[in-house]
């Protein structure tokens, strides 16, 4: 089987905090894969790792088939990334900001043309090529922000909390484009605090305190413990927690 994400007992300390401890786990190539956890639990940590951007204190791991210490630069080359926070260029209009990005990524004439056009199609935009992006919706802007995500055909596509603040029609729209991707053959990472995107991931992984706290698909988790819901089995978790602390102080 491909392993678009590969680590190994991944760490990240920093002074005596550690951050990320001992995380391992494979998520195949060709799927949704949901990086859950609240915040301060790792996960922004491991995703700067997994990109290249961080070098781990111990541990390995490989991204699309490369080193995350040694070949950084390759796994650079073969990710694309979307935050949150819509960081695109409002004065120039959808086709405009994608054939930027395009050219950022070395797309030369011809093929950037032919990508265009797919993105466009893919990501539903096509009604809006000539709009400045600054007059767009939430939810086209985070349309727009994929679409340059994906305009060099990335192996691996990276999205933190891409849906945030965005309304619930579009949020729909917006998943089922990522699992029109999926089928394309793109490997999906999604951070997301909606438990119901969660519940629409093939793989789910549960950071909390820089631990891995649960992976598998969301049916898996729900039966390992005994819950309806992916929502209750983080709440479940997090009480587990907190009662094992008390314990400690106790």
């Amino acid at each position: 089987m491909d392993w678009a994400i590969e680590v190994r007992d991944l760490t990240k300390k920093f002074d005596r905090y550690t951050a990320v401890d001992r995380l391992s786990f494979k998520v195949p190539a060709g799927k949704i894969f949901g990086f859950l956890g609240p915040n301060g639990s790792g996960k922004s940590t491991t995703i700067r790792m997994l990109c290249g951007i961080m070098r781990p204190t111990s541990g390995a791991g490989t991204v699309t088939g490369h080193d995350i210490t040694a070949d950084p630069e390759k796994i650079k080359q073969n990710i694309g990334y979307m935050s949150q926070k819509f960081s695109l260029y409002e004065d120039l209009t959808v086709e405009e900001n994608l054939s930027f990005f395009g050219g950022i990524y070395g797309l030369k004439k011809q093929e950037l043309a032919q990508r265009l056009e797919e993105v466009l199609e893919t990501a539903l935009l096509g009604t809006k090529r000539k709009a400045l992006a600054g007059i767009l919706s939430g939810g086209w802007k985070q349309r727009l922000a994929l679409g340059c995500a994906i305009i060099h055909r990335p192996q691996l596509l990276i999205l933190d909390e891409p849906t945030a603040g965005v309304d619930p029609v579009s949020r729909r729209v917006f998943w089922d484009i990522l699992r029109e991707l999926a089928s394309l053959g793109f490997t999906i990472l999604v951070t997301t605090h909606y438990m119901d995107e969660a519940e629409q991931c093939d793989l789910v992984a549960i950071m909390y305190q820089g631990v891995l706290e649960g992976f598998g698909s969301p049916a898996e988790l729900k039966q390992e413990w005994q819950v309806n819901s992916l929502e209750n089995v983080f709440i479940a978790m997090v009480e587990r927690h907190r009662s094992l602390s008390e314990e400690v102080k106790v």
